[in-house]
C-alpha cells in the first residue's frame, strides 16, 4: 500500500468532501498543487495526474513525493500556460487557489479549454466574506466566497450542472480561530507582497515529516463524520460545474 503524505487537519476535512465528487479514473489536472499531498492521493486512486504549481519550492516537494511513492504523474513548475494546447483533461481541480487570484473569472476562462466537453471543474475556497480575517490577509487572499457568489462565478464562466456544499463544521471554525490568532502575532504585517504571501501559503502549517497521513486521518475521523451530516454548514466551500 502506498504511504500517503500527511494532509493538514483542514486538508483532511477537505479531502473527505473532494474525493466523493471525483469521477473514477481519467486525466486530472490540479492547478496550484502545493506540496503534492492531494496529488499523491489522486495518483494513488488511479487518475492520470498532472500538477501545476507556481512556487518552485512546493513544486519540487510535490514531484519528490510522487516519485517516492512510485506513482505515475507529473508536476510542472509554472502556470497552466506550460500545458500548451492540452485540452483533454477529464477534471480540472483547484483547491484553495481562486481566492488568491485577483481576476478569478479570467482564471476560470483560462482553465476551461483544458477540459474535454463534459469535463468537471472542482474547486475549494474559504467561505463567507464576512469571515475574512488576519490569516486571509497573511496568505494573500483577495476574498472569501459566499455560496451564491461561487455559483454565479461558475455559471458565468459557462459551466453547467453547477453545485456546491459547505464543509468544516465544527473543527474548521476552531482551526480558523487559531490561525487568525497566529497571523495577528506573526504574519499579517511582515512586509511581504500579496504575491509573496500567496507563494508561501502552501508551505504554512504543513505537518512535520514525523506525522503520518494515517495519524491525521485518525485525528479528524469524528469531525469528518460530523461534517458529512451537516453539508449546509461550515467555514469552507467545495463547488463544481461541467464544461458543456
Amino acid at each position: 500500500m502506498t504511504a500517503l503524505p500527511p494532509l493538514t487537519l483542514f486538508g483532511s476535512l477537505r479531502w473527505d468532501v473532494v474525493r466523493r465528487h471525483l469521477p473514477p479514473g481519467g486525466r486530472v489536472l490540479e492547478v496550484g498543487c502545493g506540496q503534492g499531498a492531494v496529488g499523491v492521493r489522486l495518483a494513488a486512486a488511479g487518475h492520470d495526474y498532472t500538477g501545476v504549481e507556481l512556487d518552485g519550492a512546493s513544486a519540487a516537494v510535490a514531484g519528490e513525493r510522487l516519485a517516492a511513492a512510485g506513482l505515475p504523474g507529473r508536476v510542472l513548475h509554472g502556470s497552466v500556460e506550460e500545458l500548451g494546447d492540452d485540452g483533454a483533461f477529464d477534471v480540472v481541480c483547484a483547491f484553495e487557489v481562486l481566492e488568491h487570484i485577483d481576476d478569478d473569472a479570467a482564471a476560470l476562462a483560462q482553465w476551461l479549454p483544458l477540459l474535454r466537453p463534459g469535463g468537471l471543474v472542482l474547486v475549494s475556497t474559504p467561505a463567507w466574506q464576512q469571515r475574512f480575517g488576519p490569516m486571509d490577509a497573511a496568505v494573500g487572499h483577495h476574498r472569501r466566497y459566499d455560496p451564491p457568489q461561487m455559483r454565479a462565478l461558475l455559471a458565468g464562466a459557462g459551466l453547467t450542472d453547477v453545485g456546491g456544499r459547505l464543509y468544516g463544521a465544527p473543527l474548521g471554525y476552531a482551526l480558523e480561530a487559531v490561525r487568525n490568532r497566529l497571523a495577528e502575532r506573526r504574519l499579517a504585517d511582515d512586509g511581504t507582497t500579496t504575491a509573496e504571501r500567496t507563494a508561501r501559503s502552501g508551505r504554512l502549517f504543513q505537518p512535520s515529516s514525523a506525522v503520518s497521513g494515517a495519524a491525521v486521518a485518525a485525528a479528524t475521523w469524528p469531525f469528518r463524520l460530523t461534517q458529512r451530516a451537516f453539508p449546509a454548514s461550515g467555514p469552507a466551500l467545495v463547488a463544481w460545474g461541467r464544461r458543456p
